[in-house]
């Protein structure tokens, strides 16, 4: 039995404790969290910062990490897609080594768990060997009708190759989806396929879909995209698509940059499981714009944490995208914050009963966060793993 203490102990499924101490086994497994006092204080190594559970990262593309530094920033969302497109096959004698220093740098900055989306089989053997927790959302992409069949049956083989517990389908976005490939996918799926969803992460995508006008129909273009079946909705792509998404499995809407409060109105009135996972050093780098996190907490809406990709950002740190959302919201409370990027993230991919939190028997990993001695996070407070 091991016992470490640190000014705060965020346990996260319960209240901060100051000066708490956290009891763990050989195995990492947590046996105790503990008030000051109730432990020799002789068996129990301290530390100057915070005690966090290990960080859950709900959004990433392991697959794309060659493409550190590649894409241009601020072109939009349009832009940077033909972008990713167009260089991710020039860069692939590096793929192996930058997926594994990605993942390396994940298990470094306390990420415990990654929700990681894929369009081949590249990661497979990274993952089998790696000690994050990992759940693949392997994407269909299908904007015709003819293709929607064979597209479904190609990833349902990427599958294959991944932990069939934690492994799913999952449509890509609106713009590159379509009416009949949600019908299709639903009788395809069964209800607990967990769907992960990129969502108005631009609103080119919410043009798309209310007046069939904006950049994505130049982007189809670039791609030999023919949308036959597509017509204007008159509405935002949101509102468009979530009907067509099976009601009874977990979702999670990533991204949800320009989603508006008449959009998740939209989503509350469907009484729907989901998350809503936000990646703002993303979005900056994309858009220059994070989406509006307060309209999300008037309703009580889950949320998540994500990274995204390198292609998208500079690092895969997710204390790194919570100092992001507390310079711009710092009304925000880090109780409230540390549960997005931890237990939420947990639930969100079903591994809310081994991670996510500091509770007993669950084997959560253990971060400090260095330089954090109350419960208000600063930019200059610093990730290090402790177990």
């Amino acid at each position: 039995m091991k016992y470490y203490a640190a000014d705060v102990v965020f346990p996260v499924a319960g209240p901060a404790i100051k000066r708490g101490v956290v009891a763990m086994d050989d195995q990492g497994i947590v046996k105790g969290v503990f008030n000051p006092g109730e432990i020799d204080e002789n068996l129990v190594e301290q530390f100057k910062g915070a005690l966090i559970p290990g960080f859950v990262n709900a959004h990433c593309h392991l697959e794309l990490s060659h493409l550190l530094g590649v894409v241009p920033r601020s072109t939009g969302l349009p832009s940077f897609l033909s972008a990713v497109i167009n260089e991710r096959g020039n860069h692939e004698s590096k793929l192996e080594a930058a997926m594994e220093e990605a993942d390396k740098m994940m298990y470094d900055n306390g990420i415990q768990a990654v929700g990681d989306h894929v369009n081949s089989a590249v990661t497979a053997k990274i993952k089998e060997n790696s000690p994050i927790k990992y759940h693949t959302f392997v994407e269909v992409m299908a904007a015709n009708k003819e293709d929607v069949v064979t597209r479904i049956d190609n990833a349902k083989e990427i599958e294959f190759h991944f932990d069939y517990k934690h492994s799913s389908i999952t449509p890509h976005a609106p713009y590159s989806g379509s009416k009949f490939l949600f019908k299709t996918l639903k009788k395809a799926i069964s209800e607990d396929n967990i769907i992960s969803i990129h969502n108005q992460e631009s609103d080119e995508e919410n043009k798309l879909f209310r007046y069939k006008k904006g950049e994505f129909l130049e982007f189809f273009k670039k791609m030999d995209m023919v949308l036959e079946d597509f017509k204007a909705q008159a509405r935002n792509s949101l509102q468009s698509f979530l009907p067509y998404i099976p009601s009874k499995n977990k979702l999670i809407l990533v991204h949800n940059t320009y989603t508006s409060i008449k959009d998740l109105d939209f989503v509350d009135r469907m009484g729907r499981s989901v998350y809503f996972c936000f990646c703002p050093k993303a979005n900056l780098y994309i858009e220059d714009r994070i989406p509006k996190i307060d309209n999300f907490l008037l309703g009580g809406h889950d949320i998540v944490i994500g990274t995204d990709s390198l292609a998208s950002n500079d690092t895969l740190d997710i204390l790194e995208e919570l100092k992001v959302i507390h310079k711009e919201f710092p009304d925000l409370d880090f109780n409230e914050t540390i549960k997005w990027a931890t237990l939420n993230g947990a639930k969100a991919l079903n591994l809310e009963s081994e991670l996510g939190s500091l509770e007993v028997g669950k084997k959560p990993g253990l971060v400090l966060l260095e330089g954090m001695d109350t419960f208000k996070l600063n930019p200059k407070v610093k990730v290090r793993r402790i177990r």
